[in-house]
């Protein structure tokens, strides 16, 4: 079996591709919090025998003004990376990334949208010998300085998706943001705080059209739609409450993309209104689908 990757996507002149990092199992219970088994399973395809999700892995490959971006970069390869997530002979974020002729040392700029262990475990790598290396080793890595304090010094509740192993090796590489910044004018990294205090999102500009990257936002499309559904692993729930329901309206009104990253594979649609005033997850076919 290979995964599906590189779907293409356009956004006025700037072009995407989601990458595929495999799936992702987590507990159903965990990623829908306080809201009543019987509401929730009626809006997912099924658990595994450990009352697991199945989630996505979906990360962004852009160029902009000259600059290869990868936004997030999946579970990771090294040893117990890959422990709740799909075997590395599936197919990888690396994988992924040279079936479209990317290597590793192509990518300039790495953005975490913030560092839990799903989402920035491709940060590094481990040698033949075990040594801890940057996987890409030519890119300056982009993020929240909130969220880098917070994963460097975390407490009991945060210690065991915060690790080490995934952040010591980009130390010296650090392009810590305070507030919202344009990485190129066509791609602006923007705090969205809710999941966690530094967690953000990714703003794709062109002409008149946007995309944005959710990131962590939501686990399940559901929760996109109904805001209040709010997921039992964030730390500021009411914060992301109101942090969802701000974006998902900029976005209908705009008719914007959204890319998140635990969607089934690629993850990426739209927000609309019902009749009725309820939003409602289109997906959005992508221009290519290729394998890795």
């Amino acid at each position: 079996m290979t995964i599906p990757s590189g779907a293409r996507y356009q956004v006025g002149s700037v072009e995407f591709a989601v990458v595929n990092d495999g799936d992702y199992f987590y507990d159903a219970g965990a990623v829908f919090g306080v809201v009543p088994r019987i509401m929730w399973e009626r809006q997912i395809e099924g658990l595994d025998h450990q009352h697991r999700l199945t989630l996505g892995l979906n990360c962004l490959l852009l160029r902009s003004r000259g600059k290869t971006i990868l936004i997030e970069t999946g579970v990771g390869g090294k040893p117990g990376d890959r422990d709740s997530s799909s075997p590395a002979s599936e197919g990888t974020l690396l994988t992924s990334l040279a079936a479209i002729g990317v290597q590793p040392a192509d990518i300039d700029v790495v953005v975490n949208t913030h560092l839990h262990a799903d989402h920035c475990g491709w940060n590094t790598s481990a040698d033949p010998a075990g040594a801890l290396t940057p996987t890409f080793p030519n890119a300056s890595y982009v993020m929240s300085a909130t969220e880098w304090r917070d994963a460097t010094h975390p407490n009991e509740r945060t210690r065991a998706t915060y690790l080490g192993r995934n952040l010591d090796p980009i130390a010296d590489r650090l392009d810590l943001i305070e507030g919202e910044r344009a990485i190129t004018d066509e791609v602006i990294f923007v705090p969205v705080p809710g999941h966690t205090e530094g967690h953000s999102t990714v703003v794709i500009r062109s002409g008149q059209e946007w995309a944005v990257y959710v990131g962590d936002m939501a686990q399940h499309r559901v929760q996109l739609e109904r805001t209040p559904w709010v997921s039992g692993l964030d730390t500021l729930p009411l914060v992301s409450l109101e942090t969802k329901k701000r974006l998902m309206d900029e976005c209908i009104e705009a008719g914007a993309l959204i890319a998140f990253c635990h969607g089934a594979y690629p993850g990426v649609g739209r927000m609309t209104r019902t009749a009725e005033g309820h939003r409602k997850w289109v997906d959005v076919e992508p221009l290519e689908h290729r394998h890795a």
